[in-house]
């Protein structure tokens, strides 16, 4: 049952990661037009240029936050990423001190050595 868990979440933020995969592109290009636009900013000393690149990286900020559903897919793939984890995960057994099979287990073992 917990399988079943995992695969149905697992399989719901892989629909929502590729429904959400064009504004992710999108959000990634139009932040790294933004980087480069601040770092040529910070670098200039002529006012007309400041204006324009300021003016420019106005308008590619706005192009960013329009591609907020970004934000939804990214968590989708952590989602994705946390229920690949719990897949792979091994049970660990605790082991009880009272457990009788597990005295029979040890109490056989010695018999066997005598």
């Amino acid at each position: 049952m917990k399988k079943f868990g995992l695969l149905l979440v697992g399989g719901i933020s892989a629909l929502v990661l590729l429904a959400n995969l064009g504004p992710m592109v999108g959000l990634i290009v139009s932040l790294a037009i933004l980087y480069f636009i601040i770092k040529q900013f910070l670098k200039t000393d002529s006012t007309g240029w400041k204006i324009g690149l300021g003016i420019l990286g106005f308008i590619i900020l706005m192009a960013s936050i329009s591609n907020a559903p970004a934000i939804v897919g990214i968590v989708a793939a952590y989602i994705l990423y946390v229920v690949y984890k719990k897949w792979n995960q091994e049970k660990t057994v605790v082991k009880d001190g009272n457990d009788p099979f597990q005295n029979f287990e040890k109490q056989w073992s010695e018999l066997n050595k005598n």
